[in-house]
């Protein structure tokens, strides 16, 4: 996750824009523009659904004795430390004073937006002319960017410049780490993770999407695009399972690109991604009409983003905007009143040079001066100052994504994966007992047996770990468990396991926090199985 990846954005206290601005439509892209993310297909294979809903240098001093050389390195470094510590000291009671600064509570909810979909179905384009038409980029800004994009033969890429900010990105034309940004409307605010969509950074579109609440699935509807991504062994489909599988409530699919001249806004080739999609979406554990929804839209010229489309160019489409269907999704449920539970997704020193945390709080909440737990290790911390993306707040609640400047921790003991917690600490544990779904094994290692190695990915957290137990093989339709214990699984089973950790990691049961119990394995490139905690430590004596 890089946190600073939109800080050139000039405007993120921009007021909401409404009503929206009409949609940029600059001049269509060559038709000979190199691809944004190269395509890269996976093995074909069929996959089974997830059925749940430096260090200070020397200084140089002149030839001296021996002892007097010493004695001047000594007094050096003790007084660097000296000053190093009176600078943060002084930066804490600057934030302390601060602490007494007007803050602003926005009352309108916070909802975090995942993007995600294959390489080149246009995620990074749709986020960065959200962020222009919702005004957090202004026109000298956009101008810079399109000067870039013309200087590197890459005229179609601006927008896509606005989100992929580092140079290895523009480089490679693929999104590398997770995108953030932050936008606002008349409803809600929200934070824009734009993931990427290589299978070669799928452990980075997990971080990503674990942090989201509602995903929007771009697809391409540019003749051969689509097939790619969904046919013939793309990220389309394994992006949909993981964002089920981490938690995302609502999934809006985009079909992109409609105004390519091999489409042309047809209704014919928009129901025919349709038709192919829903099925898969649907065995996902997504609803169609109830928390899933399909809006045709081009990510390049902006419309069907912010308003709805016109007759004259899409007569066959009578549904919302993109930026319309967000805004009318329900509330997010959010445990307020639960045990504080915030996942690290990083751990930095702001530009005070004060420690801070940064993650999505999924329950209890967060207040400046209270003091807090992070796990493992229950070091005691101090909640200095909260911030989001664009303000100070001095109550942070779940569902929001925040910075937090702490006193009692640093970089050299704490890391991403750790959680922050009130007095009622989260379990840490090496062990647990979860129920699994496994997708697809590989060629070389197609039965999955007690010793079968993997990682899993659980919240922020990323560790080795090892199935030591299959318990019983569960019954994909009625759910019932087999007596006997299994040997071996195969691909498309589920079975009851038991994992040991590399190190102890922050989990819950899925039954008390969905957020902490959810779980990916991954073995190499290949997502192999997905689950849900159920026991957490060592296994029970009966």
């Amino acid at each position: 996750m890089n946190p600073n990846a939109v800080s050139f954005v000039p405007r993120f206290a921009a007021a909401a824009q409404t009503p929206a601005p009409a949609p940029v439509k600059p001049a269509a892209p060559p038709a000979t523009a190199e691809s944004w993310e190269d395509n890269d297909d996976e093995p074909k294979g069929k996959v089974e659904a997830f059925h749940y809903t430096a260090a200070p240098s020397t200084p140089e001093v002149p030839h001296q004795p021996t002892e007097s050389v010493f004695k001047i390195e000594e007094d050096d470094f003790e007084d660097e430390d000296d000053q190093e510590e009176e600078a943060v000291t002084q930066e804490i009671k600057k934030l302390e004073v601060k602490e007494e600064e007007k803050v602003v509570e926005d009352a309108r909810e916070h909802v975090n937006l995942v993007f995600i979909g294959h390489v080149d179905a246009g995620k990074s384009t749709i986020s960065g002319q959200i962020m222009l038409l919702t005004g957090q980029v202004d026109e000298r800004t956009l101008q810079k960017y399109t000067k870039d994009a013309k200087d590197q033969n890459r005229e179609s890429w601006v927008f896509a410049y606005i989100m992929d900010t580092s140079e290895e990105e523009r480089a490679k034309g693929k999104t590398v780490e997770v995108g953030r940004a932050h936008f606002e409307t008349a409803k809600k605010r929200y934070t824009l993770l734009d993931a990427p969509g290589h299978k070669g950074y799928v452990p980075n579109m997990i971080g990503g999407a674990s942090q989201a609440d509602v995903a929007v699935l771009v697809i391409s509807a540019r003749k051969g695009e689509f097939e790619t991504g969904f046919e013939k062994g793309g990220q389309t489909r394994e992006h949909a399972r993981l964002v089920k599988t981490i938690g995302v409530k609502y999934l809006i699919v985009a079909i992109n690109k409609m105004d390519d001249p091999t489409v042309e806004w047809s209704q014919e080739r928009y129901d025919e991604c349709v038709s192919k999609l829903t099925p898969f979406l649907k065995a996902t554990g997504f609803t169609p009409k109830k928390d899933m929804q399909f809006l045709p839209m081009s990510g390049y010229t902006g419309l069907n983003m912010m308003t709805p489309l016109t007759k004259e160019i899409c007569p066959w489409f009578e549904g919302p905007s993109l930026m319309g269907a967000l805004d009318a999704l329900p509330a997010v449920e959010r445990k307020v009143d639960a045990p504080l539970r915030m996942p690290v997704v990083d751990i930095f020193r702001n530009d005070r040079g004060v420690p801070t945390l940064m993650g999505k709080v999924e329950a209890g909440t967060v207040v400046v001066g209270q003091t807090y737990n992070l796990m493992p290790g229950k070091i005691a911390v101090e909640a200095l100052a909260i911030e989001t993306d664009i303000s100070k707040i001095k109550t942070a609640r779940p569902g929001e994504n925040v910075r937090i400047a702490i006193r009692g921790a640093d970089e050299s003991n704490v890391s991403a994966g750790f959680v922050l917690c009130d007095k009622d600490l989260v379990p840490c544990v090496s062990e647990i007992e979860a129920i699994l779904v496994i997708q697809e094994l590989s060629k070389e290692k197609s039965l999955l047996t007690a010793g079968y190695e993997a990682i899993i990915h659980i919240h922020s957290t990323v560790e080795d770990c090892v199935i030591t137990e299959l318990i019983s093989q569960v019954d994909m339709k009625t759910n019932q468990e087999s007596k006997k214990k299994p040997t071996f699984v195969k691909s498309g089973s589920m079975v009851r396991a038991r994992l040991s950790v590399s190190k102890p990691i922050c989990v819950e049961p899925f039954s008390v926090l969905a957020q902490l119990g959810r779980f990916t394995l991954r073995d190499g490139t290949k997502t192999i199985a997905m689950g849900k905690v159920t026991a957490v430590g060592p296994k029970k004596a009966k």
